[in-house]
């Protein structure tokens, strides 16, 4: 391994796997270095979990090359249904409002992690090492100097010295990079615990998407392949301890109570994990020599499924502009303050979208129920209100990114 790199991606999750791939596009020298070894269980692109692509998600994957592996294993969203329980009114979003075959597409993490290591593995550029761990990190004028160990055990590990000019940050909501860079973060725990499953209806989901939310927390059912829906059941952190001691049958139950009959009975359950809930923000999205992407910049409740979108437009951004802009270094300082800027809108409203969706349906209030109430009548009556909201949903509000316009990279090659 030779000592120096045009980029080093810190973090081998799906958004650091995935731009490293999308930086193979310009004409930098790149490694992407991951603690786990890939394929493994925990490594965070082969996990069990399933993922909501929004829209826009779905044609940045497209512009990078990548859909058409995924696709075979993605289940489209045509219709997004929100729901309150124990109110009356419902908000429906359709595909054929928006014109689009599907307003978004679930999909298994372990596929998206197969498709992008699979191009990894296929060229020079990218270099991939894991595992392999951060150290130690000193940012200078003009480079960044690393302390990586490589190898599968502290006994076999080698530690390495090398340098770059830019340093992303991937490696996750409790970032090591983004520490030792010394960028700050402000988090906000919600005191809610994710409950994680798959699950069979007996009603065929219809491709819909469903967001419930109930006095306890959201459900979200999303629709998978075989009639199958991948469940996140909001909790309190006493209740989702109380859930998983549950057996399935009395799980389905409690699901069922709380869900309603819209897809008849719950059949059967999967494997279920739990998620502590909180938001966190990085103060800056870049520091000297550093830029952060994904849950290293923002970490977000999972209503409305717009985490992993949110760094899918990160890596879209700075791809686009390291790989199509005339700067030979890609740690310049007017680079990395216009990713900043470039991210800042879509940051803020996103992160406020979402944390005002989670408190407000988790406020007992009685004057905000019957408020909630009237928004979702609303929505559902008034055109424009429901088009604002699918285009939100679909990650297309606001400037958008050359990739999720549907326009590849290497078109201005």
């Amino acid at each position: 391994m030779e000592d120096s790199y045009d980029i080093v991606v810190i973090g081998g999750g799906l958004a650091g796997a995935i731009l490293a791939y999308a930086l193979a596009a310009g004409h930098y020298r790149v490694a992407l270095f991951e603690a786990r070894p890939f394929g493994a269980a925990d490594q965070p692109s082969y996990d069990d979990r399933s993922v909501a692509l929004a829209f826009g998600s779905q044609r940045i994957l497209d512009g990078l090359g990548l859909w058409s592996t995924i696709a075979p294993s993605a289940t489209p969203i045509k219709i997004i249904h929100v729901s309150e329980r124990g109110r009356f009114g419902a908000t429906r979003l359709h595909h054929n409002e928006e014109g689009v075959d599907a307003l978004g597409y679930v999909a298994p993490n372990r596929e998206i992690g197969r498709a992008v290591y699979a191009r990894l593995a296929s060229q020079h550029n990218p270099e991939v090492i894991a595992p392999a761990s951060l150290r130690d990190l000193t940012i200078g004028s003009s480079q960044v100097d690393l302390t990586v160990d490589t190898g599968a055990d502290g006994i076999s590990a080698q530690r390495k010295a090398l340098w770059c000019r830019l340093l992303v940050a991937a490696d996750g909501a409790d970032s090591e990079v983004r520490w030792r860079s010394g960028v700050g973060v402000e988090v906000s725990n919600y005191a809610q615990t994710a409950i994680v499953a798959n699950v069979t209806p007996s009603r065929h989901h219809d491709y819909t998407a469903f967001e419930r939310f109930t006095d306890t927390g959201p459900i979200a059912l999303l629709p998978m392949s075989e009639g199958r829906c991948s469940l996140v059941w909001t909790h309190t952190p006493e209740g989702a301890e109380a859930a998983l001691r549950l057996g399935d049958a009395a799980f389905l139950d409690e699901l069922q109570d709380r869900f309603g009959y819209r897809l008849g009975r719950f059949i059967t359950v999967g494997a279920r994990h739990a998620y502590p809930l909180s938001l966190s923000k990085a103060r800056e999205v870049v520091a000297p020599r550093v830029a952060l992407i994904g849950n290293a910049a923002h970490a977000l409740h999972p209503v409305a499924g717009q985490g992993f979108n949110l760094a899918l437009r990160d890596v879209a951004v700075l791809a686009e502009l390291l790989c199509t802009g005339s700067c030979d270094d890609p740690g310049d300082r007017h680079l990395l303050t216009r990713y900043a800027r470039l991210r800042a809108a879509d940051l803020r409203r996103t992160m406020r979208f979402t944390d005002g969706l989670a408190r407000l349906f988790s406020n007992p209030f009685r004057p905000l129920a019957y408020t909630r109430v009237v928004a979702l009548l609303t929505l559902d009556l008034v055109a424009p209100l429901r088009h604002a909201l699918a285009r939100r949903a679909m990650g297309l509000s606001g400037c958008v990114p050359r990739l999720t316009s549907g326009l590849p990279l290497r078109e201005l090659q």
